[in-house]
């Protein structure tokens, strides 16, 4: 007899994805976008659902294909989605790859909500620190929702099963375009109801457009202003509304607010009959160790005198040790002075003085030297100076029987630069002079330039 095929998890799911790749091809796909989680990596997941039909679908779009969608791609946003699905073989999952996606049906109503919601974030209503803590035993319970819906008589039955307590209805349109002023006026009805503890705002399931009130801006900061902490109730889970945002707490069904709001008594009976049965048990443990250390200290503490006795004579070993310690102490420093004052000595200033005086003097005697030898160099090193300038001196060349002539304060070179009449200035080595041109001769060879013969008139 021929066995039947076995294969792997793993072969069935390979086998599962090729035939739903296969089978789904490449469609647009619409639905309403819901329970949407953007991951570090960049890669966004949600589920599409159909709201004609129970029928939903998980949904992943990666990195680059988000970025390109983030525009439209929010929770409760109706989109049409073009992808493959495939089973993600790790949890054996079927889910949907989307790589496009564009808006359907309600594009600009979601885009004014998404807009709207972006708004109330930026001025803090929906920020984590301005949430209240729900009241531990509430007594009175307000409830904003409509009188014939299922809400009502799930919270209802939910809260008088788990606890006594007040409910207090405030009856309000829940869908239409009357529903918002009906549920701001509701509210403003259970906020004046005396001793009021809570509030909770809710409904049954419903479309995207159904639970559109919830969602408008005069609800939500309604509720914001509101004075006793808010249980949002709207919805099933995969449904979030502005209003869940605001709230102080979100339950995900209006059951699940009940239940929140409305202490279970049986179980605070056994809850509390716990606690009293863990604080005998600790009380009795307490006394029992507290029984046993004092039976051993008991045993352990003996007659007083021979404990006073015990610690004199522990007393009288410290004393003696602490003396050795001081005399050794005491020997070491007065060693420690007497090398001290011995390199004090040594140390003296007059001795220091005296030895500084002797280097002093030498170090004079051969300064004194030094600068002998130095004054020399410099003295004979003038002398040529001296002896050189004296003899690249005008003056010195005047000595000779040279003399200088200007003109107009500018040196005369040439005879040709002068003409009869013209005065110069005349120096010579003792004193100068003016003279008048009264001829002007040109240079005649065999000669230093000029012929002798009157040249000027001279005048003093």
């Amino acid at each position: 007899m021929e066995s039947d095929d076995v294969i792997s998890v793993g072969e069935l799911d390979r086998r599962l994805r090729r035939a739903v790749e296969v089978a789904s091809g490449s469609f647009w796909i619409e639905g309403e976008v819901a329970s949407l989680k953007r991951a570090p990596s960049g890669h966004v997941y949600f589920t599409l659902k159909d709201e004609q039909e129970d029928a939903i679908i998980d949904c992943v779009m990666y990195r680059l294909d988000a970025q390109r969608a983030r525009r439209i791609l929010t929770d409760g946003a109706r989109l049409q989605l073009k992808g493959r699905a495939t089973v993600w073989a790790p949890r054996g999952r079927l889910q949907l790859v989307g790589t496009m996606a564009r808006l359907a049906g309600r594009g600009e109503l979601l885009l004014a909500l998404e807009k709207l919601k972006q708004q109330l974030a930026a001025e803090g209503l929906f920020e984590p620190s301005r949430k209240r803590a729900l009241p531990k035993a509430p007594r009175v319970v307000g409830i904003v929702t409509s009188g014939a819906g299922a809400a009502f008589h799930d919270i209802r039955t939910v809260a008088f099963r788990r606890g006594g307590l007040r409910l207090v209805l405030a009856p309000a349109l829940v869908q239409g375009e009357s529903a918002a002023p009906s549920i701001v006026a509701a509210l403003d009805l259970l906020e004046r109801y005396p001793g009021l503890d809570a509030v909770i705002v809710g409904r049954g399931g419903g479309s995207g457009e159904d639970l559109m009130a919830f969602n408008d801006e005069r609800v939500v900061r309604r509720i914001a202003r509101c004075s006793v902490p808010v249980v949002s109730a709207v919805g099933h889970e995969v449904d979030v509304t502005l209003t869940d945002l605001v709230a102080d707490v979100r339950a995900a069904t209006p059951s699940q607010a009940a239940e929140l709001l409305v202490p279970d008594r049986q179980s605070q009976r056994e809850a509390l009959q716990r606690c009293e049965r863990h604080l005998v048990r600790a009380q009795l443990s307490l006394l029992a160790g507290a029984q046993a250390r004092l039976s051993r200290v008991s045993q352990r503490v003996s007659d007083p005198r021979f404990v006073i006795a015990a610690r004199q004579q522990e007393l009288s070993d410290l004393s003696e040790r602490m003396a050795r310690l001081v005399r050794r102490s005491l020997a070491g420093r007065q060693r420690a002075r007497s090398e001290l004052l011995q390199r004090l000595a040594h140390r003296h200033p007059e001795r220091v003085l005296a030895r500084a005086r002797g280097d002093v003097g030498l170090l004079h005697a051969r300064l004194a030297s030094v600068m002998r030898l130095a004054l020399g160099g410099r003295r004979k090193a003038f002398g040529r100076c001296v002896a050189q300038l004296d003899a690249l001196s005008p003056l010195a060349v005047l000595g000779r029987g040279y003399a200088i002539a200007t003109h107009e304060g500018l040196p005369v070179l040439a005879s040709q630069e002068l003409a009869p009449g013209d005065t110069v200035r005349v120096r010579v080595a003792h004193g100068a002079f003016r003279a008048r041109v009264t001829q002007v001769e040109t240079a005649v060879d065999g000669n230093d330039g000029t012929e002798e013969g009157p040249v000027s008139e001279v005048r003093s």
